[in-house]
């Protein structure tokens, strides 16, 4: 059993899989305008300080929008020699355009490693604007993306290849080879499909 993931590996997957297969044969972008950014991050109050007030703009929403175009292109490389996720295999950027693209939005708030130490927990280190800095969201992503990166989880990220799924996950076992039981299953019967075509 792996452990747990972080909190730069949890929210980096979470950004990554705001493209997502609807079930009905369509890709959606779970942050495709202001409203869903806005609901994103406050489901998720542990993303930015303050996130129950968080107000997205159109030049946020666009840079959220780059951090997760480079994340993912990323992620298709960090898969190799395993092919990427098929949502976007076609349209990824270039791994150097990927890297300026989040190296430039992590250095657009300086950031400081806080210690947190709360009841009879270990210590934790959250990395948080410093002092009298502003939080930007996508330099915030951008960093969770680079942490997550050159982590130990990423040597368990895998793309998901089951027919029409667009995400990747992390593995948890050695026999795992899909994000949810649900796409095994239609990996299985598009196999099963596939057999009884060619001997039809």
């Amino acid at each position: 059993m792996q452990d747990s993931p972080s909190r730069d590996t949890r929210i980096a997957l979470d950004l990554v899989l705001t493209v997502r297969h609807d079930g009905h044969g369509e890709v959606v972008d779970d942050l495709i305008d202001l409203p869903r950014l806005d609901a994103w991050v406050r489901a998720r109050p542990d993303t930015v300080p303050d996130a129950a007030r968080f107000t997205a703009d159109e030049p946020v929403l666009t840079a959220v929008r780059e951090v997760r175009a480079a994340a993912r292109a990323l992620f298709a490389r960090a898969v190799r020699p395993g092919e990427p996720s098929p949502a976007d295999a076609a349209r990824l950027l270039p791994v150097p355009e990927a890297l300026r693209r989040l190296n430039a939005a992590a250095a657009r708030t300086p950031t400081v490693p806080v210690l947190y130490w709360a009841g009879t927990g270990g210590p934790v280190a959250r990395t948080e604007p410093a002092q009298g800095g502003r939080s930007d969201l996508a330099a915030l992503l951008a960093q969770a993306v680079i942490a997550f990166l050159t982590g130990p989880d990423r040597q368990r990220l895998r793309a998901c290849h089951a027919p029409r799924c667009v995400r990747y996950f992390l593995k948890e076992h050695p026999r795992q080879e899909w994000c949810k039981p649900s796409c095994g299953n239609r990996a299985r019967v598009a196999r099963h499909h596939e057999r009884h075509k060619r001997t039809a």
